[in-house]
């Protein structure tokens, strides 16, 4: 027996996967949904996709009820998605019954099967009605969530008990307004604060009103807490690291758990005249509304160094704040450009642990994802991916370490289930436990789906 092998897990940890709407749904343009910024930034550059867009995706809208079957059949107790903002309420105020229907059997689905649902409210698919209203940059938008937020509670609190308002905030927040990654693709810090501020209280706002609705759900939130490392201990390279920690992980993770906002952040924004006038009764509002668990998403750690030769002051970018830097001992994923440092999710154990009251938690993404996995493929069409095996092994390692340690984590979801379309690159990546025919929708259980079945099978016995 390996060292792995010996790891032993809480009876009722969860062991799933997770998704997303828009990456998985297709039919986005069907049954009564509208559009997404997605589907509008497709139909306007779809060569900014590889002409692969959000139409047809994975055709979980068609298939789910078999994929929860196949959840089913690899002993998954737990999965997390997402509802579409723009198919449940396609103007903002007016209910789809067409999705309420779909949702409602989606869920009632798992649940029958033995699966716990936990619903995510927004993963970086704005409504495009919303959109022309200003987004993120709009206050108006934290009301029309909040609205949102109810009506999904109303619609499904009876089948759903764990909900989630956000996944990764801070990357609708950067790659829309410093990255140019997703829409509208443009290069404002300011901008970018404002928006952040607004899903902050968006959420808060949220959370009030789905608990007046139901007191016996959970509403927690979901934050890639990307681990922070200085290149050295000189005075210089350790403030850019504290500056890196405070805009990537202070900056959602203290107001949404904590209800509260790092002073030193305050401080850092108005030295770069990003600082916002704010409301003292929405400050109320984030105060006493706060998450009740934490998920965490964990890819890659963010390395950091002191900015070289003239930077702007005021800060115009991040960057001149803090500079990345490469780790000469570093492992990397070629096909994304990512580190492979299993040693982080231990440290994010840590964090959570003695920076946030042990808030429950558990790791809500996690995953590597390779191209062309077709040419890994058996004589009888299984992809033997055991690179994923062992990275999955990797980071259980470190998440057991930690929690034998006292953190407070309950589970582990990889991304994904089944392929799914991914943000500007289509099916390049592929992430899942089955993969995806896309011309023929058919899955197929890669060698590390049996794998993972076989592990939870084995933790509960």
């Amino acid at each position: 027996m390996t060292k792995f092998d010996s790891l032993k897990f809480p009876k009722d940890f969860w062991w799933g996967a997770a998704a997303s709407a828009p990456q998985t749904e297709g039919e986005s343009l069907a049954y009564g949904k509208a559009p997404n910024t997605w589907d509008k930034w497709f139909e306007m550059a779809p060569e900014v996709f590889s002409e692969i867009g959000p139409g047809r995706t994975s055709n979980v809208y068609n298939l789910y009820r078999e994929d929860v079957q196949r959840m089913q059949d690899i002993n998954l107790n737990s999965y997390r998605t997402s509802i579409s903002w723009s198919r449940l309420l396609p103007d903002g105020e007016t209910l789809n019954q067409e999705a309420v229907a779909y949702y409602r059997d989606y869920f009632q689905t798992m649940r029958d099967k033995g699966i716990e649902p936990i619903i995510n409210l927004f993963h970086f698919d704005m409504p495009w009605w919303m959109m022309e209203l200003g987004g993120w940059i709009n206050p108006i938008i934290t009301d029309k969530f909040a609205f949102y937020a109810r009506t999904c509670v109303e619609q499904f609190g009876d089948l759903v008990k764990y909900w989630v308002t956000f996944n990764e905030p801070i990357v609708h927040v950067e790659c829309s307004y410093i990255y140019e990654f997703h829409y509208p693709a443009i290069r404002d810090f300011k901008k970018a604060i404002e928006s952040g501020y607004y899903t902050i209280l968006a959420h808060s706002k949220a959370i009030k009103a789905m608990k007046e609705v139901s007191s016996d759900i959970k509403v927690g939130t979901i934050l890639n807490l990307t681990p922070i490392y200085s290149k050295s201990d000189s005075k210089e390279d350790l403030q850019a690291a504290r500056y890196a920690q405070l805009l990537n992980v202070d900056s959602f993770l203290e107001p949404m758990v904590k209800g509260t906002f790092p002073k030193d952040l305050v401080l850092l924004l108005e030295e770069n005249d990003l600082l916002l006038n704010v409301n003292e009764d929405d400050l109320t509002i984030i105060r006493e509304n706060t998450a009740e668990f934490l998920g965490v998403n964990y890819y890659q750690p963010k390395r950091v160094q002191a900015p070289e030769g003239d930077v702007n002051r005021p800060a115009l970018m991040p960057e001149d704040l803090y500079a990345p830097y490469i780790w000469k001992e570093r492992r990397i994923n070629p096909y994304r450009g990512w580190e492979i440092y299993p040693e982080a999710l231990y440290d994010i154990s840590k964090l959570v642990q003695n920076e946030y009251g042990n808030i429950p938690w558990f790791v809500s993404e996690n995953g590597i994802g390779v191209a062309d996995e077709a040419r890994f493929q058996d004589e009888n069409g299984m992809i033997q991916d055991d690179y994923r095996i062992e990275f999955i092994q990797e980071h259980l390692t470190m998440l057991h370490k930690g929690m034998e340690e006292g953190s407070n984590c309950f589970g582990y979801h990889l991304w994904t289930f089944v392929d799914c379309w991914s943000w500007l690159n289509g099916y390049n990546n592929r992430y899942g436990l089955y993969s995806i025919d896309l011309k023929t929708q058919k899955r197929t259980l890669k060698k590390s789906g049996q794998w993972f079945s076989e592990f939870i099978q084995k933790q509960s016995q």
